[in-house]
């Protein structure tokens, strides 16, 4: 071992004097476990809150969506199908259609009524099954006879709101526009109004849940796609959805698709569909700089006042080490040495304690959400190597980089007058 390990190893764990530097060591280890620890516990927070958000927002629909202009209906044909499967990365396409209703049911044995806006969302068999986690759900909505009602399948949120459950039946209120039935002008009476109204009974087939509340559990319903085209628009379809291969070419597939596809089609993704939220998930991580300029700049402080602190404590010791021949940058390389054991031992603490607290939080989930604010219901931990690695190195650098400083001051002192002291 070379003599500048051996005397930092000693001078910052070896109780050498009356005032116990080994605690101020201690202390300064502590600090940088726990500012360690902090920035990464940050990281995987963050990280797996937008992942598991990004996730859900994904799953709900699909990677991309082909319409026509002003959302129109059209008729659905093989040919067009086909073309969007054949487009280079889309991996499944299939036909959807989209109706603006209102649903009603009574609640209180029929002692009182519930109405609310929603969007029926038709789709095929293969895509009912793909989303809805629940089998009973997606096998009740896709099972009906001739005459039966319609199946629905509710978000929890919705079905609470309306007082309903698996097997109840409600009304759906449907306008003439989605109907198709002639839409009443402005001018129309009473009695036109309530003769473009469709009604339809329907029946709960199934709830899901996606803790994405506002805006989609408590609003979007879905229903089996040839049962809504037989009903309300036979043949007609609002788009088709597709998936992809790689998220990460999706801009790119979804111009292919376009390209494809031709007037008076056009494609937009996940991401612009839902643009707002996704936005608000960068806006999340824009924070992370802060908070990691932040915890290190402790850190980094934290390393250079404990040396300051050693060097007071050792003045008389180094006097001694260069008044037997140690030379000023050796004494240096000492305390640089001192900065660089004290950060490892603290790196190293605070990724054991983010690790075993990630662990233990994602086994016993002590730590609860409100679902209805943040749409999960525990806080997301994402164990990320990059993090704890990008983490462990940026806080060695900056503080290899800051005790330059008093290895310097160290080095500095005469020997006369620091024995002197």
């Amino acid at each position: 071992m070379k003599a500048e390990l051996y005397i930092a190893r000693r001078f910052a764990f070896k109780t050498r004097s009356r005032s116990k530097p080994t605690f101020i060591v201690m202390a300064s280890v502590i600090g940088i476990a726990v500012g360690t620890a902090a920035l990464i516990l940050t990281l995987s927070i963050v990280s797996g809150f937008a992942s598991i958000i990004e996730g859900k927002l994904i799953r709900f629909t699909s990677h991309l969506q082909v319409r026509q202009p002003d959302d129109r209906l059209f008729p659905e044909t093989r040919y067009d199908l086909e073309r969007l499967k054949g487009t280079q990365g889309i991996v499944s396409a299939s036909p959807f259609l989209e109706l603006n209703v209102m649903l009603r049911s009574r609640s209180n044995g029929g002692a009182s009524e519930n109405v609310v806006p929603a969007v029926i969302r038709g789709v095929t068999q293969e895509e009912a099954r793909r989303f809805l986690s629940s089998a009973t759900a997606a096998a009740g909505m896709l099972r009906r006879d001739a005459g039966d009602p319609v199946p629905l399948v509710l978000g929890k949120s919705m079905a609470e709101k309306m007082g309903v459950t698996t097997g109840d039946r409600i009304m759906i209120v449907g306008m003439g526009g989605d109907s198709g039935k002639p839409k009443p002008d402005s001018k129309a009476s009473i009695v036109d109004l309530l003769s473009s109204l469709d009604l339809e009974v329907a029946r709960v087939a199934g709830l899901y849940e996606t803790g994405l509340n506002e805006g989609f559990d408590d609003i979007v319903v879905f229903s089996d796609l040839r049962v809504l085209q037989e009903r309300y628009h036979p043949g007609q379809i609002s788009g088709y959805e597709a998936n992809v291969s790689d998220l990460r070419m999706l801009p790119s597939i979804s111009a292919g698709v376009y390209g494809a596809m031709g007037y008076p089609f056009y494609s937009y993704t996940v991401y612009e569909r839902y643009a707002n939220l996704f936005e608000w998930l960068k806006l999340q991580k824009n924070v992370m700089p802060l908070l990691i300029v932040t915890i290190t700049v402790v850190a980094v402080f934290n390393i250079v006042s404990t040396l300051l602190v050693l060097i007071i404590e050792k003045t008389k010791e180094i006097g001694m080490l260069s008044a037997l021949g140690l030379e000023p940058g050796s004494i240096s390389a000492v305390f640089m040495a001192q900065a660089v054991m004290i950060s490892l031992v603290g790196i190293a603490s605070g990724n054991l304690i983010a690790l075993s607290l990630s662990l233990f939080e994602q086994r016993f989930h002590l730590i609860t959400l409100p679902e209805k604010s943040y749409f999960i219901k525990h806080v997301p931990l994402q164990i990320n190597p990059a993090d704890y690695l990008l983490v462990s190195v940026g806080v060695a650098l900056l503080t290899l980089l800051f005790a330059f400083i008093p290895s310097r001051v160290a080095a500095s002192l005469k020997p006369g007058t620091a024995l002197t002291v």
